[in-house]
């Protein structure tokens, strides 16, 4: 699906319009991947549109810059604000927003240092990621042949362009053999994450999730569940899953700011629990969708509202 263009995108501290958002081709990001990027969903909630923690995702952001050696020129404050004026301007709500910071055009070769440093925010209107139809369905999923990165080699903990390389390898081996999604592992073995989402495994009420030194995001959902188990009274621990816990499971699921809470109904073909979403699974998904909806109290205060006018 062609991505639905908005007016204007964030650029340096600056609006401009969309078609202006543009690169050259031999900037470094181009030719190196040099490239750290947030996903980030706002929301319309009954009193108007809200972001879902964005001080969080742009603090990652700010986080993978560091881990990169790319200076940022913004503060965390500036980031978010200009995010939230950014759907403003644009009217559109719900929507997804995408935060990139690139190394830009300068100098051609492997050291990026001489290379300038943009910055830009988008938005735009997007909706489900994962499954089609009833959402207690899940999703068939399968256990990739391509392994995520190695410790020492690339940075999980930064979400960077060049990493999604490696998750479209996944990706695209699932799509191409009839899953929606691939599950890979990390270079011991044991269960790391899917192309885009973090994962959680349920047994016998309790929902374990791999640790990030299973070269793992940092992710801001993933987060989110951690803290709505808890409040909830679920157990929740992060531990080295073996990749045989995903077929014999009362329940899998992934989280995601793409994703956001989607059951995983079979695993290489072996269904998942009864094949439906589980009880656990559901209790978190419908806590996560009561606050972001704006049907429970933000007890967390993970919303961001645009108090400009959205619509019309």
């Amino acid at each position: 699906m062609a991505i639905p263009k908005t007016e204007f995108i964030w650029h340096n501290g600056k609006t401009i319009a969309w078609d202006d958002a543009k690169i050259h081709v031999l900037s470094h990001v181009v030719n190196y991947g040099s490239s750290l990027f947030e996903g980030i969903r706002c929301y319309q909630q009954p009193g108007g549109p809200a972001i879902f923690r964005l001080r969080e995702h742009m603090q990652r952001l700010l986080n993978s810059a560091k881990i990169y050696r790319i200076e940022v020129p913004f503060s965390v404050d500036e980031l978010c604000n200009a995010a939230v004026e950014l759907v403003g301007l644009n009217k559109v709500s719900p929507c997804y927003m995408r935060p990139i910071v690139l190394r830009g055009y300068g100098e051609l070769g492997v050291n990026p240092i001489g290379c300038p440093t943009e910055v830009y925010i988008a938005n735009y209107a997007w909706g489900k990621y994962l499954g089609h139809g009833d959402p207690d369905d899940g999703v068939d999923v399968c256990v990739s042949s391509w392994t995520r990165f190695a410790p020492n080699t690339l940075p999980a903990l930064a979400k960077a362009g060049a990493n999604y390389m490696n998750s479209q390898l996944i990706k695209m081996e699932a799509i191409l053999n009839g899953y929606s999604e691939g599950i890979a592992l990390d270079a011991n073995g044991y269960v790391s994450e899917g192309s885009g989402e973090n994962l959680f495994v349920v047994n016998n009420g309790k929902i374990i999730t791999p640790p990030l030194g299973n070269s793992v995001l940092p992710g801001i959902t993933r987060d989110s569940v951690l803290q709505i188990a808890e409040t909830l009274g679920i157990p929740l621990v992060e531990q080295i899953v073996p990749r045989e816990m995903l077929y014999i499971a009362d329940e899998v699921f992934f989280s995601g700011t793409a994703a956001e809470i989607t059951p995983i109904r079979s695993v290489d073909k072996i269904q998942v629990g009864s094949g439906k979403i589980g009880d656990v699974t559901r209790s978190i998904r419908d806590a996560f969708f009561g606050i972001v909806h704006g049907k429970a109290e933000d007890r967390f205060g993970w919303l961001t509202p645009v108090k400009q006018a959205v619509g019309a």
